[in-house]
């Protein structure tokens, strides 16, 4: 491995700064829906649990073969951020759905459950793609900075990773957490809107939160696509659509809910 350049101080810390938003906001949501609202903990285990097991696992396998590099979908545009974003939608919003009956079986009413799973649900995700991504960050630019690199062997991947952590605006590494914050405020959204579906027996929510989660998905889509790549923009709309859905889901538990199911359960 070549000689590693200095990577900012400031950018160490804006990834510890994320890192800590993506590992700890999921818990802290847990603490309050539970001691506000008297969530209970299950809610939170099954929202990690569908979204590893439906995004994770079941998704990505589809991606494997319907995402193959030579295949129609891969080098059409237009057809891979409507694949990408209706797989997307459909996997993550039926595990909500089959989840939300298994929660109904066992008595679990109240909408603070449904608080309870999205920040499992988007927690796990948050985690796992963030949170260790920052930490890992982290540990490769101590080293890097206390010239150590040449313990890690030669490992072009490696070096590229530095490079880029080096001269890359030390402010991007900020978005990573804020976009977690925005991304679970859709997950809790998007669960009680499918929360009333199964529990409000308002069946017509489900394909709803399907559409609803696959629009959300576009931006981010094309820029997978290679359409438009302007993070700034990526991430402006991602946060008015977090706005705009958690407005929509408190519309749609105000619609549905009783006034004292908040504390229930």
């Amino acid at each position: 491995m070549t000689d590693a350049p200095l990577i900012p101080t400031t950018s160490i810390l804006f990834m510890a700064v994320s890192a800590v938003i993506s590992i700890g906001l999921p818990i802290l949501l847990l603490i309050v829906s539970m001691k506000k609202f008297g969530a209970k903990g299950v809610p939170f285990i099954l929202g990690a649990a569908v979204f590893i097991v439906f995004s994770l696992i079941l998704e990505q396998g589809l991606h494997s073969v319907a995402l193959k590099p030579d295949g129609i979908i891969r080098n059409n545009a237009a057809l891979f951020v409507l694949y990408g974003t209706l797989a997307a939608g459909v996997f993550e919003e039926t595990g909500r759905f089959i989840a939300f009956h298994f929660l109904k079986r066992k008595n679990y009413s109240g909408v603070a459950n449904a608080l309870s799973y999205g920040a499992g649900h988007g927690g796990i995700e948050a985690i796992l793609l963030a949170g260790l991504t920052m930490i890992s960050n982290i540990v490769l630019s101590v080293i890097a900075n206390l010239g150590l690199t040449s313990v890690l062997g030669s490992v072009p991947q490696l070096d590229e990773a530095i490079n880029t952590f080096a001269t890359v605006n030390p402010a991007l590494f900020l978005v990573g957490g804020l976009e977690r914050i925005f991304a679970i405020t859709i997950h809790i959204s998007l669960s009680v809107i499918v929360w009333h579906s199964v529990m409000s027996e308002k069946v017509w929510l489900f394909p709803i939160a399907i559409l609803l989660h696959a629009a959300i998905d576009v931006p981010a889509a094309l820029a997978q696509a290679g359409v438009f790549s302007n993070i700034v923009i990526i991430e402006v709309l991602v946060a008015i659509s977090a706005v705009v859905l958690a407005a929509t889901a408190f519309a749609v538990n105000r619609t549905f809910s009783k006034p004292e199911e908040i504390s229930e359960n």
